[in-house]
């Protein structure tokens, strides 16, 4: 069977159609899907308008992106006290006598 790709505007027009009422199996044989697919759609997608899809997909992108400048930063951050523990320019312990 040939899998199909939904995307997520018209994800929310399925769930707009199955929240007016229409019965879920008659929507997943409509558009091809399991009725296990709705399930999953509707509890990712429910409750959602299309400008709020819109947001959440801007507000991924920008965490994937915070994200990636963190791990840079921690990984600078790691080479930096590797090179000062190395090279001996940490703080000095004092001397035991």
């Amino acid at each position: 069977m040939r899998k199909r790709r939904y995307t997520e505007v018209q994800i929310v027009a399925i769930l707009k159609e199955l929240d007016a009422g229409r019965p879920a199996a008659e929507l997943a044989r409509k558009h091809g899907v399991h009725v296990n697919t709705l399930r999953l759609w509707r509890s990712k997608y429910g409750g959602l308008d299309i400008s709020d899809l819109s947001r959440l997909k801007e507000l991924e992108s920008e965490n994937s992106q915070m994200e990636r400048i963190i791990a840079r930063q921690a990984l600078e951050i790691r080479a930096m006290s590797e090179v000062i523990r190395k090279n001996g320019w940490g703080p000095q312990r004092a001397k035991k006598r």
